[in-house]
C-alpha cells in the first residue's frame, strides 16, 4: 500500500484539486477548515477499489489494476463528485463512499468547533473519520461500524494516510458510552428513527445529523430525552444502518400516479409518514399542502417518544416515528 501511495499521490493531488472546485460549485466549502481537509486528504487511499454497475452486474476497478488504463480510469472515478460502491455482497450494495459534495455539505452543517468530541455511525471506508480527524485531531473522533471487515478496512485506510480515531466495532444504533458525552453525532447510514442511546450520550447542546426517510435531518439536543430540528433542503440516499434497502423500494403502491411517484419530494413525504399514511392520504396531503420541501419537516424527540411533522410539531400534521 505505501508503494501505492507514492505512485498515485502527485495524479491524486491534481484529481483532488478538481474534485474541491466540483465541491465549491455545488455550494459547499465555505467553511476554510473543510476546504482545507478536503485539499488534503486523499480519498484514493480510502478507496483502492470499488464498483461501477455494468450490464452484466457489478464491474470492479482497483488501484492494482496491471493495464494501466484501467488504473487511470480507477483514479478518475475516485475523484469524481459521486458515491463510490466499495463493498457487495450477494449482489447488494452494503457499504459505499458517499459523494463528496454531500459529505461536505453535512460536516459544515454540523457546525463543528475546536475541541469538539464526534461519533460517527457508520465507518464506510474511513475517508469521513479521515476528514473530521484533520479538523479536530484523532482524540476527538469516534466511529462505529457493526461490520469487522469494514472497521478493520476503515483502521487500515486511517493508518495508511495518517490518522488514528477510534475505530469501534459495534452496533451503531447503541452508539460508544465508553467514549461519550459527544458535541456532535453525524450518521452515514439511513435510519428509520432515532435511538435514544445517541442523545443519552450527548451533551446539552450537541447536533445530531442523520439520515430519515430520503433526507437528512438535524437536531438539537437538550437533554438525554429531548431533542428536536428540521431537514435540511437536500436530498439523501444512503445504505440502511444494517446493510439492508432503503424503506422506499417496494415499487409504485397501487392507485399512486406515476407522476406522484418519481417526486423525489413526495417520496420523501411518504417514507417519512408511512406507518400512519398510505398512500393516498399521504398524496393528498402533499397536494393540499403545496408539495411542501423538505426543510418544512422536522422531528421531535421526547420523553421516550418521537414524531415527524410537518411545519410545526404541535401542528395538526404529524407522525408517530418507529420505535428504535
Amino acid at each position: 500500500m505505501g508503494a501505492q501511495v507514492d505512485v498515485f499521490a502527485e495524479d491524486g493531488e491534481r484529481a483532488r484539486q478538481g474534485l474541491v472546485r466540483e465541491i465549491e460549485a455545488y455550494g459547499a466549502l465555505r467553511d476554510p477548515d473543510w476546504h482545507t481537509a478536503f485539499s488534503e486528504v486523499p480519498r484514493h487511499l480510502f478507496v483502492p477499489y470499488y464498483y461501477v454497475s455494468g450490464v452484466t452486474g457489478y464491474e470492479r476497478l482497483w488501484s492494482g489494476h496491471p493495464d494501466p488504463a484501467r488504473r487511470a480510469r480507477w483514479l478518475r472515478g475516485v475523484y469524481r463528485d459521486e458515491p463510490l460502491a466499495t463493498r457487495v455482497r450477494d449482489g447488494e450494495l452494503v457499504s459505499s463512499s458517499s459523494q463528496p459534495s454531500l459529505m461536505a455539505q453535512m460536516l459544515e452543517a454540523l457546525e463543528i468547533r475546536d475541541g469538539h468530541d464526534v461519533l460517527e455511525i457508520g465507518a464506510g471506508t474511513g475517508y469521513n473519520a479521515a476528514l473530521l480527524c484533520h479538523r479536530l485531531g484523532d482524540e476527538h473522533v469516534t466511529t462505529v461500524d457493526l461490520d469487522e471487515e469494514i472497521t478493520e478496512s476503515a483502521r487500515a485506510h486511517l493508518a495508511v494516510a495518517g490518522y488514528k480515531p477510534a475505530v469501534i466495532t459495534g452496533d451503531g444504533a447503541r452508539g460508544c458510552p465508553e467514549r461519550a458525552p459527544y458535541d456532535r453525532v453525524i450518521a452515514t447510514c439511513t435510519l428509520p428513527s432515532i435511538p435514544y442511546a445517541w442523545l443519552a450520550q450527548c451533551r446539552p447542546g450537541a447536533l445530531v445529523l442523520t439520515p430519515l426517510s430520503t433526507g437528512l435531518v438535524l437536531l438539537r439536543v437538550g437533554d438525554g430525552a429531548h431533542a428536536e430540528g428540521r431537514f435540511l433542503a437536500t436530498s439523501a440516499y444512503f445504505v440502511a444502518l444494517r446493510g439492508g434497502n432503503a424503506r422506499f423500494g417496494r415499487g409504485r403502491p397501487m392507485g399512486l400516479p406515476r407522476q406522484a411517484y418519481e417526486d423525489d419530494r413526495f417520496r420523501f413525504l411518504f417514507t417519512l409518514a408511512e406507518e400512519s399514511l398510505d398512500a393516498r392520504e399521504a398524496l393528498s396531503l402533499w397536494q393540499r399542502e403545496g408539495r411542501p420541501e423538505r426543510e418544512r419537516f422536522g422531528v421531535t424527540v421526547s420523553e421516550g417518544r418521537q414524531w415527524a411533522w410537518l411545519d410545526d410539531p404541535a401542528g395538526p400534521y404529524a407522525w408517530p416515528l418507529p420505535s428504535p
